[in-house]
């Protein structure tokens, strides 16, 4: 997974089919989660807790790695969460197009949590893609963000490097800049290094996963469950 390649291969791969990338993202195979609406009458039981599917030392997955880490929210807010995620996990999208939003506005914007996210791709696509992000600097939560919103219009087409070359585009790269990008061995290595560190240290083996003051949650959280969990740290 980890296995190093040639200057040119993470950009060069991009033009072969995905059709099987999307499925990639868990071990469990299962879909991602859905938020039935709420009823107006009577009003939803309150959600509780997920079980804890393990526990880690936060201080050693809070050490530095070989990129410096990016953050949503106060470096002093009492509660960290440290997620790893795949740009070609639908359970990751599913997650940052439902639960993020709701999760920055209660929780991150007003000093209670901060959210770390790690990159953890598992095939070539979701290589790019990170590496696009980090390329994108101050942007980087926002080239993320249209990466997961728009992730059927590249993760599994059958040319994703002119797909993500249009949506780089719009982030303000040129052709030039974008290949400049793909082809950063450094960069690549850098990543592919943050993720073999989850793996090897933190037993990371599916996407997304968080680390939650030190407690561990796999799949997509709902908001509810995350609300859950985080209020039982405050």
């Amino acid at each position: 997974m980890t296995r190093p390649l040639h200057r040119r291969t993470v950009l060069s791969l991009l033009a072969v089919s995905g059709v099987a990338v999307l499925a990639a993202c868990s071990d469990s195979g299962d879909a991602p989660k859905t938020e039935a609406p709420a009823p107006a009458d009577p009003p939803a039981a309150a959600v509780e807790a997920p079980a804890s599917a393990g526990s880690v030392d936060m201080a050693e997955v809070l050490q530095p790695g070989s990129l410096p880490d990016m953050a949503l929210g106060n470096d002093d807010a009492p509660v960290t969460i440290v997620e790893y995620a795949s740009l070609t996990c639908p359970h990751c999208a599913h997650f940052h197009e439902t639960t993020l939003p709701e999760l920055k506005k209660k929780y991150i914007d007003t000093g209670k949590a901060r959210l770390i996210l790690r990159e953890f791709p598992f095939d070539p696509r979701a290589e790019a893609g990170f590496m696009l992000a980090r390329c994108s600097k101050d942007n980087y939560f926002a080239m993320v963000d249209v990466l997961f919103k728009q992730q059927r219009n590249w993760a599994s087409v059958q040319n994703a490097k002119e797909a993500l070359l249009q949506i780089s585009r719009l982030a303000g790269f040129s052709q030039e800049s974008f290949e400049a990008c793909l082809t950063d061995q450094k960069l690549l290595d850098d990543v592919r290094a943050v993720q073999k560190r989850g793996a090897e240290e933190f037993k990371v083996d599916s996407t997304p996963t968080f680390f939650i003051n030190g407690n561990t949650y796999k799949g997509a959280l709902t908001i509810e469950e995350m609300s859950a969990i985080i209020d039982g740290m405050l």
